[in-house]
């Protein structure tokens, strides 16, 4: 955070739908302020179609054209996370384990890949998915910028003491 971006990544099991959503919402809304990045702990071989119809349908831009993996950033030359937000419940160990000091949260967000059945009822279950993490994003970005326009947490914390 030394040139006053904050470094965002999110985490799923597969990196194909709903950590590469939020990751370009941030990339959006986020003003230049954040630095998104979005992983998974067993990346898939592709990302989801529909995820990407969904960023398309949405006019957001693919971040990245192949899932990744969260060990590309856990190497010594990743850049350091000041957030790491978990999608699901499959990346809460991996979130408990994470190395430096970011802000961990979990966000319980419906996983799209789950519903089986027809097609539209697939793409229902994007939409609710993108719905819920657009929410979620609009809101972070509110509240970090408030935060950040303040001391940082630590400099609060011995200000008051």
């Amino acid at each position: 955070m030394a040139d006053g971006a904050i470094n965002v990544l999110f985490v799923c099991e597969d990196n194909s739908a709903r950590s590469v959503m939020a990751e370009a919402l941030l990339k959006r809304f986020g003003s230049g302020r954040f630095r998104a990045f979005s992983a998974g702990i067993e990346p898939a071989a592709q990302l989801h179609p529909l995820t990407l119809d969904m960023l398309q349908v949405s006019g957001l831009d693919t971040p990245h054209p192949k899932p990744a993996s969260v060990r590309e950033f856990l190497a010594s030359e990743a850049p350091a996370m000041d957030f790491v937000i978990g999608m699901g419940s499959g990346a809460a160990a991996t979130l408990e384990s994470w190395p430096g000091n970011p802000v961990k949260a979990q966000w319980g967000i419906t996983d799209p890949l789950t519903p089986s059945g027809s097609i539209v009822g697939q793409r229902n279950a994007f939409r609710r998915a993108f719905r819920e993490l657009e929410n979620r994003i609009r809101l972070f970005v509110l509240v970090r910028h408030q935060v950040s326009e303040e001391a940082n947490p630590a400099e609060r914390v011995s200000q008051s003491a």
